[in-house]
């Protein structure tokens, strides 16, 4: 028997991928996106229509650690200090759509599908929660999971993350099933969520930092991919054996590790697992759909996937209005977040369990969240334009476009400004990028012609020429840039040599061992000059004056190193202030 398992587990494995890459390539051509590629493909080799590949259950609960290993590199952009400055967003905007997208899609249940209160509730609410598998790639695909917008859509998405507990409660209080009398209660559970949650974040801190330090030390990569795999798996399988969410615990443990040293290695360590496995839970998803329950009652599955959509859509835009979102941004929110969940799946599984609805009511919802779920490429695709920022006082605001230019120029301020007229100085085509509006209108007094945008977004990029440009420049203010953002850009766009500027010493050591061409401390230079002018006034001879630049810029560059090997500001601190107890590694 076991024989002949690796056979078929092997023919598996080809058909899945095979298909699924054919199905992908062709969806990506006609610019419909890989995940309903995915679901297409995983529909036509399932049992409804080829029947190429069974057992679409087990393949869909082992596809799910896909979605663990996706809330794990989310956790990992996300350091502590960030997160709790999202809280109100988690807890407000979150909160909000859970429960009011929750009670209405329950309420037309209820009244629509004729079901009872019970049966309507175990289906509507699991119908409140979106795909995250299916919108954070979206997001970290445009280069908008940083923005404002992308926070919020997170923020939600979190925030339905954490509901899980409660909903596994409401539908274990309404269940009809003797067995599952003694299963634990809602508090328990709670309780369970806040002492899980609370072990992560000490192991985070005490175990998982040293046991990668050893790691680390031991100087093999093969170990480091190891360890990390470990430390999702471990974290998720915590959780599943609380019966809590194995996605939170794997994210609790990204965020442990966001500022610590090894982020970007375990990042890339996980990332391909995290892509193979997502695109296999999607294979699974239409796998399970159930082709005969759309076919019984086509225009009950299409209308409740139409209702779906409309209510979540319309819910959430009204509430990213009241948190002071354009009518614009709030309505691709809700659009972004209109269809069903992954998670929706193993609660229907639950309350078909729970003797709350029937096996049929199981299959004829799944396709709706199936449904609902390959729409959201459509609708984002052809409001896109409509979505558009809109025109400001009247005044048209053109969006960036191919005119062939050399260069493009991402934040025209007080930097953008001197590099951009270098630039034109020299007769070098320039696309300028910013989102300023006022400054935008004063260069256009100056007659220089800046589009308004956010130039760290790769289709924005894309429409400027951003594939034809030889060089990109990245001048904004602050600390607005990521290592995955300038990875992403490389990615896209590899024979633009990319420039950046970096707003002081702890940005630069982030940033350097990117795909960057130079990475230039905004005030170093014009801070050498000041104090160069400084011992001038103080009548230190030329030569002293020389030589002490000489010694700062050979002392400053040992110890930059010192802290890009360590790929930690703290992790040079004792070294550097034995070596150079008058150097301060902030700036």
């Amino acid at each position: 028997m076991a024989e002949g398992a690796a056979p078929s587990l092997l023919r598996d494995g080809v058909v899945l991928l095979g298909f699924g890459l054919m199905f992908v390539l062709l969806f990506r051509r006609l610019g419909l996106g890989a995940t309903l590629g995915y679901l297409v493909a995983g529909a036509v080799v399932g049992p409804h229509v080829l029947g190429l590949v069974g057992d679409a259950e087990s393949k869909l609960g082992f596809a799910e650690l896909g979605i663990t290993l996706l809330l794990f590199i989310v956790g990992l952009e996300l350091n502590p200090s960030r997160l709790w400055k999202m809280k109100e967003e988690i807890f407000g905007l979150g909160f909000l759509q859970v429960a009011i997208c929750g009670l209405a899609i329950t309420a037309i249940v209820w009244v629509g599908a004729k079901f009872s209160l019970p049966a309507a509730l175990a289906l509507g609410l699991p119908l409140a929660l979106s795909s995250t598998a299916q919108v954070l790639p979206m997001l970290r695909s445009s280069g908008r999971m940083k923005t404002p917008f992308g926070e919020r859509a997170f923020s939600i998405l979190l925030f339905q993350d954490l509901s899980i507990v409660p909903l596994i409660t409401i539908v274990a209080a309404m269940s009809r099933n003797p067995a599952d009398a003694n299963a634990p209660p809602g508090w328990l559970l709670a309780l369970y969520t806040v002492l899980a949650v609370v072990g992560l974040v000490i192991a985070g801190r005490f175990l998982l930092r040293p046991f990668f330090r050893l790691i680390g030390n031991l100087g093999e990569r093969e170990m480091f991919v190891f360890a990390g795999l470990f430390t999702v798996i471990a974290s998720a399988a915590i959780m599943e054996w609380l019966g809590l969410s194995t996605a939170l615990g794997a994210f609790i443990a990204g965020v442990m590790l966001a500022d610590s040293p090894y982020r970007h290695e375990l990042e890339a360590d996980v990332e391909p697992f995290r892509s193979i496995l997502l695109g296999l839970f999607f294979l699974a998803v239409g796998m399970v759909l159930d082709l005969n329950a759309i076919a019984e009652r086509p225009v009950f599955v299409v209308a409740m996937a139409a209702a779906l959509i409309l209510t979540k859509t319309s819910v959430i835009m009204l509430i990213g209005m009241a948190f002071k979102m354009t009518w614009r941004q709030a309505f691709a929110l809700g659009l972004l977040l209109s269809q069903g969940g992954e998670f929706g799946f193993v609660l229907f599984a639950q309350a078909q369990a729970g003797l709350l609805i029937e096996p049929q009511a199981a299959s004829l919802f799944g396709a709706i969240i199936t449904l609902s779920m390959a729409t959201t490429p459509f609708l984002m695709g052809i409001t896109r334009r409509f979505r558009a920022e809109p025109i400001a006082e009247g005044q048209e605001r053109d969006g960036p476009k191919v005119d062939g230019a050399n260069a493009i120029i991402v934040g025209y301020g007080r930097f953008g400004q001197t590099v951009g007229q270098i630039l034109l100085a020299q007769d070098i085509p320039v696309t300028l990028i910013d989102t300023d509006i006022e400054m935008i209108d004063i260069a256009g007094e100056f007659g220089a012609k800046v589009y308004y945008g956010d130039g760290t977004r790769l289709d924005l990029l894309r429409q400027a020429g951003a594939a034809e440009a030889e060089i990109i420049c990245f001048c904004m203010d602050g600390d607005q840039l990521d290592p995955d953002t300038i990875e992403g850009v490389h990615e896209a766009f590899p024979d633009a040599a990319i420039y950046v500027r970096a707003f002081d010493r702890r940005a630069l050591v982030k940033l350097k061992n990117t795909s960057a061409t130079a990475v230039v401390r905004e005030v170093l230079e014009s801070a050498v000059k000041m104090a160069r002018l400084a011992l001038r006034g103080l009548d230190v001879a030329p030569a002293d004056i020389d030589r002490a630049e000489e010694m700062y810029r050979a002392r400053d560059k040992e110890r930059l190193q010192l802290q890009i090997d360590s790929g930690d500001m703290r992790a040079a601190r004792a070294e550097t202030a034995k070596r150079f107890p008058w150097g301060n590694d902030s700036q």
